[in-house]
């Protein structure tokens, strides 16, 4: 991978959404820097609020490389219209 294009994904931030493999209506929204280490620990139960419904997938993520614009879509999704919206169009 090019310097650069490795320098642009360290600043990047994930908004995603999590299906769980074994609850399949259980989903799991958050934001992180780092999506394959943060997938590692939601199925590594070391999540308590996912730890239940382990083992998870990725649904889907968006890639942000603003930081405020990430927590605001991560908080829109976590709201009834938000949820709405996930489950419609993602």
């Amino acid at each position: 991978m090019p310097l650069l294009a490795s320098a642009i994904m360290l600043c990047m931030k994930y908004v995603y959404i999590l299906k769980s493999c074994d609850f399949p209506d259980r989903h799991y929204v958050g934001v992180t820097a780092d999506l394959k280490a943060r997938l590692a620990k939601h199925n590594a139960r070391e999540v308590p609020h996912t730890s239940k419904y382990a083992p998870w997938s990725v649904k889907t993520y968006i890639a942000f490389s603003d930081e405020t614009q990430a927590l605001e879509f991560e908080k829109y999704l976590k709201s009834g219209s938000g949820r709405a919206f996930a489950k419609k169009r993602l």
